[in-house]
């Protein structure tokens, strides 16, 4: 079986510890725990994890996040997976700083991101894990605060959230969305 693990965020070093960049740090943390390395492909860096006769495809889109569907249409068609068989990694800043939430469709609420891979696949039943940052900014700043780096609190907390998702990421390869849904969404 085969997965597609889109991790969204913005490429470039000055993106690299910002809130928007969820998704890429959740994959440089399973990159990281695996003993794996991205290359750089088509659309994204891209690494392949195997777990429990499963392969994971990790995409980080180069596209930028406004135009990630490109990129995940792309690999899907290439590694012909299905869309049942996708997992999007996305900032909410809907949830307080650290809350994981994992749905098996949605709107895009408010992303960017996923309202191009919405459009682009002309769907939105697919699976996502919202990564919560908080909403600590005035009106009008949303910009402003999801590309700003995380504080010294959210920092300290990051790697056990970061294990966490990693979990999530095997879970949905091994039990599915709703089972996954069913396990993590209750947790605090």
């Amino acid at each position: 079986m085969k997965y597609l693990i889109a991790g969204l965020g913005n490429i470039g070093p000055e993106y690299k510890n910002t809130r928007h960049n969820i998704g890429f740090q959740i994959l440089d943390a399973l990159s990281e725990a695996s003993n794996i390395s991205f290359k750089d492909g088509r659309y994204g860096f891209v690494a392949e994890y195997k777990f429990k006769a499963r392969t994971f495809i990790l995409l980080k889109p180069t596209t930028y996040m406004n135009l990630s569907g490109r990129a995940v249409n792309y690999w899907l068609q290439k590694e012909k997976i299905d869309i049942k068989n996708l997992l999007v990694l996305v900032d909410d800043i809907a949830l307080p700083f650290g809350t994981i939430r994992v749905r098996a469709k949605g709107g895009a609420g408010g992303h960017n991101g996923l309202d191009n891979i919405n459009d682009v696949l002309g769907r939105n039943d697919y699976a996502r894990l919202r990564f919560g940052v908080g909403d600590d900014f005035h009106k009008g700043f949303q910009a402003d605060y999801v590309l700003s780096d995380w504080d010294k609190s959210e920092i300290k907390e990051m790697p056990e959230k970061l294990d966490s998702c990693i979990e999530i990421i095997k879970s949905f390869g091994t039990i599915g969305t709703e089972r996954t849904m069913n396990f993590f969404n209750k947790r605090k």
